[in-house]
């Protein structure tokens, strides 16, 4: 894969924005035990852009949902932003989970009687944002992800990729430390996944925002930062 020049020098240049330690996770299925990750580890540097790409069954969702902290490791540490989460209550994981981590996945999950200006307001002001604020922010996301002109349409009104560029705006809506993205691409035609790629990568080099991003999709993995695979429940590179 033709990937930047020493991507991994550059990566351990930044401040990590993530990183993932010996990440053990398996479940049981009948009598057998099925182990998905073994001994995972991973650093995530700000602004970094790291391509996830490994077949479907070996645990990328599971890296996803556990560098998230939508799921809990068997065992490991998962540090965001220098603060250890693994021994952090709910409340505490929801609140690092609602202001530090912004999620993007196969399908959209807008809601559906909102507006996309609404959609991207909604979780600022979950946040304690005031209405005004967050709908000039969401307005300047828009803008940003070349959706301006779309602002009152609700997402049956939006195409596949417009649903997809808000659904973007709306994860990072909080300025997040990192952005997780598990298949966002999945579902659209070649040319509309270059497009909403193209509008995602900018908006990741304005922000700084670190972004793991789980596709099948070679040629887009061969335009980020690295790639990684999962191989017997580690991570190596790809």
């Amino acid at each position: 894969m033709d990937m930047r020049t020493d991507p991994g020098r550059q990566a351990q240049s930044r401040p990590a924005a993530l990183e993932l330690k010996q990440i053990e996770r398996c479940f049981q299925e009948g009598d057998n035990e099925l182990r998905i990750l073994s001994g995972a580890e991973l650093r995530l540097g700000v602004g970094e852009m790291v391509a996830l790409v490994a077949p479907s069954g070996t645990g990328k969702s599971t890296l996803l949902h556990i560098a998230g902290l939508l799921e809990h490791p068997d065992s490991g540490d998962v540090i965001i932003g220098g603060r250890n989460c693994s021994e952090l209550d709910d409340d505490q994981r929801t609140a690092i989970r609602r202001n530090d981590v912004g999620f993007v996945y196969q399908f959209h999950h807008l809601l559906p009687e909102f507006t996309a200006l609404e959609n991207i307001m909604m979780p600022q002001m979950i946040r304690g944002l005031r209405k005004d604020v967050a709908a000039e922010r969401a307005q300047e996301l828009l803008e940003y992800m070349r959706m301006g002109d779309r602002a009152t349409h609700r997402p049956s009104e939006l195409s596949g990729g417009e649903q997809q560029r808000v659904a973007v705006a709306r994860a990072v809506a909080n300025a997040p430390r990192i952005l997780l993205l598990d298949e966002p691409t999945g579902n659209l035609d070649p040319h509309t996944a270059h497009y909403v790629f193209d509008a995602l990568q900018a908006l990741v080099r304005a922000s700084g925002v670190a972004t793991l991003f789980a596709t099948h999709n070679m040629e887009l993995a061969s335009r980020m930062d690295r790639a990684i695979t999962l191989q017997d429940g580690r991570i190596v590179p790809l």
